[in-house]
């Protein structure tokens, strides 16, 4: 009765561990997302006139960035603060890198979508004026 029982319990340890590998390995896209990070913590940047909030979401983390500017425009004071890198395109600022992350649809289908109050955004972050009082979302989508 006893070597069963060490037996079972042996078999449960074995199948756990099996579990545990298996969710992570499911995730591999969120690993080392904010290793390149610059910021971590929510975080006040710049002096001026306008202030307005960024968050910054990946990988199921976030941080949040107040900011201000004497800049008119979203993607101006973004850069301003080297929080957003990116390529020109047809459309503007084609934004690859928010906040040291990276997200590159040539790589793994990823990219930055640019919202406020929880909806995308007709317009890139380099045409959109901002206002005092706004609230901004970066999150990288795959």
């Amino acid at each position: 009765m006893k070597k069963t029982s060490i037996i079972i319990i042996s078999l449960l340890v074995v199948i756990a561990v099996g579990l545990l590998f298996l969710s992570e390995e499911k995730s591999p896209d969120n690993t080392g997302l904010w290793e390149n990070a610059v910021y971590t913590e929510n975080t006040t940047l710049g002096t001026g006139e306008n202030t307005f909030a960024v968050t910054v979401e990946a990988g199921g983390q976030s941080v949040e960035f107040t900011i201000k500017t004497d800049k008119t425009v979203v993607g101006d004071a973004l850069k301003e603060h080297n929080l957003i890198d990116g390529e020109e395109g047809p459309y503007g600022l084609y934004v690859k890198v928010v906040n040291g992350i990276e997200a590159d649809y040539d790589k793994d289908q990823s990219y930055w979508s640019f919202e406020k109050d929880g909806e995308a955004m007709l317009t890139g972050v380099d045409s959109t004026e901002l206002k005092n009082g706004d609230r901004y979302t970066l999150v990288r989508t795959k």
